[in-house]
């Protein structure tokens, strides 16, 4: 970029960076939080200093797997929770299990006209829109070479244009609320790229770069946006037979995770928990890897600090 207000911009941001440099200088910082242990509950656990029972959340992808843990949580927390997908009968049944505040509809994440209607519904019945979280995803897997088309564009549909349809829609009931938060689900397939992922990760990198655009065109409007990058978790796309959690160590991709396991949907949940409360107030275009450790790079066998050792 080359323009005339090039050297005032310049000098706003050196102005910006020295501000911050002398507040870290100046302040101590700490972080608190609790740490989970290595083989974390599978029931909700909600957080009790975070309470949604004002916000109304949609939840994509809320039938089973992640976006149900999410919709379990919220509801537990308080929320009023639109849970959309196409898996009918499981998301009618886990709404009538969370009470009269969850809520069911069918709904197409690639489809424009239902997009505008599962809002503006939720608008009329509730008034509101405070939380957005993109959660439904497809996998598909090939080689590059041998990949059908049709079904590279299937996954990047509901993958991605699902994820900007959710926001271009959500969105503007937002701005006009000044406030809201929307989670996007990437994947540690947006942070690298694996084998037979062409599809997939290029719908988790154009998600986590959507993330960030929405972040810089909504924040001055009180609309916060950030992205989920969750490793292996003990779901139907990484378990489709159901094994026990303690079967699934044995699979060689833990070979190269520091934690050595799959997460419980509810590790992914307590995330997007903390990213829709006020507890986030300030935290928007983040992405937020939750892949016990999956992309931190490779892990040396048989040298000084490997697994090995």
């Amino acid at each position: 970029m080359h323009n005339g207000n090039m050297n005032c911009i310049s000098t706003r941001v050196s102005s910006a960076w020295r501000w911050m440099i002398a507040a870290e200088c100046s302040e101590e910082h700490a972080i608190g939080g609790q740490i989970m242990g290595s083989n974390p509950s599978t029931k909700s656990g909600g957080n009790a200093l975070i309470d949604l029972s004002s916000h109304v959340a949609i939840v994509t992808g809320g039938a089973r797997g992640i976006g149900a843990a999410v919709a379990r949580l919220f509801a537990e927390q308080g929320a009023t929770v639109v849970i959309a997908d196409m898996l009918e009968s499981e998301g009618q049944d886990l709404a009538a299990q969370l009470g009269p505040k969850v809520s069911f509809r069918r709904h197409d994440v690639a489809d424009e006209p239902a997009w505008e209607k599962l809002v503006a519904e939720t608008v009329n019945l509730y008034g509101r829109i405070d939380a957005l979280v993109n959660c439904a995803g497809i996998l598909i897997t090939d080689a590059i070479l041998s990949f059908d088309r049709a079904q590279f564009d299937r996954v990047l549909r509901v993958n991605l244009v699902g994820t900007f349809l959710g926001i271009k829609h959500a969105a503007r009931v937002m701005v006009k609320a000044k406030r809201g938060s929307i989670v996007n689900f990437s994947s540690s397939e947006g942070l690298q790229g694996s084998n037979s992922m062409a599809a997939y990760a290029s719908s988790k990198w154009g998600v986590r770069g959507l993330t960030k655009v929405a972040a810089q065109e909504l924040g001055a409007s009180g609309v916060r946006c950030n992205s989920i990058h969750p490793g292996p978790v003990n779901t139907a796309m990484l378990n489709p037979t159901g094994r026990p959690a303690a079967e699934l160590t044995t699979l060689s991709l833990f070979d190269y995770m520091p934690m050595r396991r799959a997460a419980e949907p509810l590790e992914i949940a307590q995330s997007c928990l903390y990213l829709v409360s006020d507890a986030s107030s300030f935290v928007t275009g983040a992405e937020v890897a939750i892949d016990g450790g999956l992309t931190l790079g490779m892990r040396l066998r048989n040298r000084p600090g490997g697994p090995e050792a």
